[in-house]
């Protein structure tokens, strides 16, 4: 279903990790570490800078690769892992893009379920890349059949 789009990816997306959305999204989810806002704190830290949490690449704009045809209801999130070269800096620029890893089919208890795995990549404004998320949405035989319409 989505194997012929393995390799396509989105046009780069310019994104700034901005100091007051970094602060709510840690939060949101419950992380009170001034590392992220706190200049002061930033210095004492190894980074000397203000740092986005972990997970904040999930607020960025991606872009879409055309035509991929995603369903818009009944996909499953399986997993999600984050890999980092270095922290995001609050301030600092970054250019996004997503692109299709892999998509392969398993036989499940209700039928054929799909695999999408999708990489979404951060790179600085050298094109040093800086964390990059790999994503595995799983689509069941459902949804598949309603794709298919």
């Amino acid at each position: 279903m989505f194997r012929e789009k393995i390799g396509q990816r989105s046009a780069k997306v310019k994104n700034t990790v901005e100091k007051g959305w970094v602060k709510k999204f840690a939060e949101a989810i419950g992380d009170p570490s001034p590392n992220y806002f706190d200049e002061e704190a930033a210095l004492a830290s190894p980074h000397k800078k203000n740092i986005a949490p972990v997970t904040f690449p999930v607020t960025f704009d991606y872009g879409a690769i055309p035509n991929l045809g995603m369903p818009t209801k009944g996909l499953i999130h399986g997993e999600q892992k984050y890999h980092y070269r270095r922290p995001l800096y609050v301030g600092e620029t970054v250019y996004c893009y997503v692109q299709v890893k892999n998509y392969f089919e398993k036989k499940g208890n209700f039928g054929n379920m799909g695999f999408l795995i999708l990489s979404r990549c951060v790179e600085d404004e050298q094109g040093e890349l800086v964390c990059e998320t790999e994503q595995v949405l799983i689509i069941s035989e459902a949804v598949k059949k309603e794709m298919s319409k």
